[in-house]
C-alpha cells in the first residue's frame, strides 16, 4: 500500500553551507564552501523521505524570481510540487560551521506574502491535504503571515489530517503548538524558550515534554545534540545516544531525524525501533555535507550503534 506524505515549508530557504577554523569576528574569514542547495526545514524532510522510498509531495510558498532550482530540485527527486509562487525571491540562508562542528547561521530575509496570497494557499492547501497520511509542517514564518492566521490554519488542518508532525521555533513554534499537533520535535534551545527558563537536569527535560503532552500533543521528541534524543508520549520516555561522529556539518540534522521519525510511524514500527532509526539518520546526516541518506547498509550499521535507555 502506498504512503503519502506532505511537507509544508511556508518559508524555504537557499542554504549556502561552509566551513572555516573558527569565525573571526570583525575580521576577515576565508570559508571553504560545500554548496548552494535548495533548502528549507520541510525540503529536507522531504529529501530524506524519498530516499527511503516515500511518496511525497511539497508546498509552501516559494519566490517566483529565483525558483529555477528548486524546480530542479523536486524534479530530480520525484517530488510532487504544490508550491505557491509568490512575488519576489526566495532567500539565502548562510550556514557557517566552525572547526569544533559549532554552526552559526545568518538568515536572510527574503518575500513577503501578500494576504491575498494567504488566503489562496490556507483555502486551496486544505482542499488536498486532507489526502495524505501524514502532513510535516516545518520551519519558520515567512514575512506578511501572521502568527494567529497559522494557528487558525494549523487547527483546520488537523481536523482533516490527525497525523501532523510539527517542527519550528519562536513565534511559528508558540503558533503552531496551540493546534496541539500530533507530534514535535523541539530542540533543546527550543523547548528552553518556551518554558521561560534553562533545564540543565534531564528530569527537567522530561517535565517540559509532559507539560506539552497536558496540552494535547501525543508525542514529544526532544533532539539534545550530541547528548541524543528524547521521546516521551504515553507509553514512556526513550533517550537515544549517538556514537561520536566526525562531524563535516550539523545543517539539516534534525530535519533528518523528523524524516526518521515519520518514516518509523508510517511503517508502524515501536517507539524504540523509530527513535533508534531516527537518531541513526541524524547521527549519519552530520557526517555529510548535505542532507540525504547516501548508503542503506551505513544506515543499518550506525542503528546497531545507537545506546537505546528507557527512563522512568
Amino acid at each position: 500500500m502506498s504512503r503519502r506524505v506532505a511537507t509544508i515549508t511556508l518559508n524555504p530557504a537557499y542554504d549556502l553551507v561552509g566551513a572555516c577554523p573558527a569565525i573571526d569576528v570583525g575580521g576577515v574569514n576565508l570559508v571553504r564552501t560545500a554548496g548552494l542547495n535548495p533548502a528549507g526545514k520541510g525540503n529536507n524532510v522531504a529529501k530524506v523521505l524519498r530516499d527511503l522510498g516515500i511518496d511525497i509531495t511539497v508546498s509552501g510558498f516559494m519566490g517566483r524570481e529565483n525558483q529555477e532550482e528548486f524546480q530542479h530540485f523536486f524534479s530530480e527527486n520525484g517530488m510532487a510540487n504544490r508550491f505557491y509562487l509568490v512575488s519576489g525571491r526566495t532567500r539565502i540562508n548562510v550556514k557557517l560551521t566552525e572547526g569544533k562542528g559549532q554552526v552559526t547561521d545568518f538568515n536572510f530575509s527574503g518575500f513577503t506574502v501578500s494576504p491575498q496570497d494567504w488566503q489562496r494557499f490556507a483555502t486551496d492547501s486544505l482542499n488536498w491535504l486532507g489526502h495524505f497520511d501524514m502532513v510535516v509542517v516545518s520551519g519558520s514564518l515567512p514575512n506578511g503571515v501572521e502568527p494567529e492566521a497559522f494557528t487558525q490554519w494549523m487547527i483546520k488542518l488537523r481536523i482533516l489530517c490527525p497525523c501532523i508532525i510539527f517542527d519550528s521555533s519562536r513565534d511559528a513554534l508558540v503558533a503552531g503548538l496551540k493546534a496541539a499537533p500530533w507530534l514535535i520535535k523541539p530542540n533543546h534551545r527550543e523547548l528552553e524558550a518556551w518554558v521561560g527558563h534553562s533545564l540543565t537536569e534531564m528530569a527537567d527535560i522530561i517535565k517540559a515534554a509532559h507539560q506539552l503532552r497536558d496540552k494535547g500533543i501525543a508525542h514529544v521528541v526532544i533532539s539534545l545534540g550530541e547528548r541524543g534524543a528524547l521521546w516521551v508520549n504515553a507509553s514512556g520516555a526513550w533517550l537515544a545516544k549517538p556514537p561520536h561522529c566526525d562531524v563535516i556539518s550539523t545543517v539539516g540534522a534534525g530535519d533528518s531525524m523528523v524524516a526518521g521519525l515519520v518514516y518509523g510511524l508510517l511503517m508502524s514500527q515501536t517507539s524504540e525501533h523509530t527513535l533508534r532509526l531516527a537518531t541513526a539518520i541524524s547521527a549519519l546526516s552530520v557526517s555529510q555535507p548535505d542532507v540525504g541518506i547516501k548508503d542503506r547498509s551505513q544506515l543499518a550499521e550506525m542503528m546497531t550503534k545507537i545506546e537505546l535507555t528507557p527512563i522512568k
